[in-house]
């Protein structure tokens, strides 16, 4: 069924979905690891790919920046193309001095400064939090794999340069993991359409060590996040 922003057809999709927020990292990713790979939807340029991996259908999509594209994406899978399992492949920043750039963090949770939950959830505070399943399989998977990963909250907000800087005192006062923009509305919306869903993130800023990785970099050197995210969403 093609919706006003996915024009791809029911059985397009395969049941277990990643989702990324760049375009450009959806088309790498489905063309270094699908087989047979097909383009299936190009709404907006917001692409996604049907391929196999090790056998098992699976697709991809991207879905933007921020919380209202990628819960406008994430709707639109579940409902319309009935899509049961999402993992999530993005980029984040952070505040500890202990972690670094190209680290894989997990979230197990999600806070935000957005009012989007509270509107949704009749002004009651939802725990946006991840499936335990899939994350209990990326934990297993990830010391197969021999990778270093964290498990944590997040901090998902509405703004990518913050105005407000003391608010990282904040957030390291009360452990906050990672920083991004999308990860507690896929945790809503999976919550409440009853779908598995995970978010898993490599850093790509140091907000107080003032580092970032490059914009090529972010589409190429996440190989290691995004082959624990394809072990974790075919089982």
């Amino acid at each position: 069924m093609t919706t006003l922003h996915i024009n791809a057809k029911l059985k397009d999709f395969s049941k277990r979905v990643l989702i990324a927020g760049d375009p450009l990292r959806v088309k790498y990713i489905a063309e270094k690891y699908f087989k047979n790979s097909v383009q299936i939807t190009n709404v907006r340029s917001m692409l996604g790919y049907t391929g196999m991996y090790k056998n098992k259908k699976i697709s991809i999509m991207s879905h933007g920046i921020g919380i209202p594209s990628c819960m406008l994406y994430v709707q639109e899978l579940i409902k319309y193309f009935n899509v049961k399992k999402i993992i999530r492949i993005g980029t984040c920043g952070v505040i500890d001095n202990d972690i670094n750039l190209h680290d894989i963090l997990i979230s197990i949770g999600a806070c935000t400064n957005s009012k989007i939950n509270r509107l949704r959830f009749k002004n009651y505070d939802l725990s946006a939090i991840a499936n335990f399943n899939l994350l209990y399989k990326a934990k297993k998977i990830s010391k197969k794999m021999g990778l270093k990963v964290r498990f944590g909250n997040f901090f998902t907000s509405d703004f990518f340069y913050e105005p407000n800087r003391k608010v990282f005192n904040l957030m390291q006062k009360f452990n906050i993991l990672a920083i991004e923009m999308e990860t507690v509305a896929l945790y809503s919306l999976a919550l409440e359409l009853k779908i598995k869903a995970l978010s898993i993130c490599t850093v790509t800023d140091h907000i107080y060590k003032n580092k970032k990785v490059s914009v090529n970099d972010r589409i190429l050197l996440c190989n290691d996040m995004i082959e624990l995210a394809l072990e974790t969403i075919i089982l």
